[in-house]
């Protein structure tokens, strides 16, 4: 069974290295409170900056809830995320889809694309899953350029 990647695109009003250090260093700003799989509300999402970093988030009670790895990191223009939670959005290391983002130049900025392939290692939840992860990464990737375009001149 193959399963079609998801694949989602958004302008941000930023140069692709700014739209790549805050898309992959300030993750835990943009990504709504309470969307997370920790046991509390997450203080952060961290991407650490190189591949084989660690993709996780750290909750406000300090544990650290593992989500994937960094299978590539190439700024300004590319992300390569191992996703690694199963269907039930809990830690599996024997999981691995991808999730890629690409930053492009675009007029008036950087035309962000995010796509979450390899769905069908899902198994048989795979046809459900790809349906939440459609509208889970369009509200993620929309709350991302909020974020972007409300600090294209700051410099966090």
């Amino acid at each position: 069974m193959s399963i079609a990647p998801i694949i989602k695109h958004v302008d941000v009003a930023v140069p692709p290295q700014r739209a790549f250090d805050l898309f992959t260093g300030s993750m835990g700003r943009w990504w709504k409170k309470g969307r997370t799989i920790g046991s509390t509300p997450h203080v952060d999402i961290v991407i650490e900056p190189f591949s084989g970093g660690r993709w996780f988030e750290r909750g406000e009670d300090g544990e650290e809830v593992q989500w994937g790895k960094v299978l590539a990191w190439e700024p300004p223009g590319r992300v390569l995320l191992g996703w690694q939670l199963n269907a039930a959005f809990r830690p599996d290391p024997d999981l691995l889809t991808e999730v890629e983002l690409r930053f492009e130049q675009a007029p008036g900025g950087t035309r962000v694309t995010l796509e979450h392939r390899n769905l069908e290692r899902f198994g048989p939840s795979a046809a459900e899953l790809a349906g939440k992860f459609a509208g889970g990464w369009q509200t993620h990737i929309r709350d991302f350029a909020d974020y972007a375009d409300a600090h294209a001149g700051a410099g966090d």
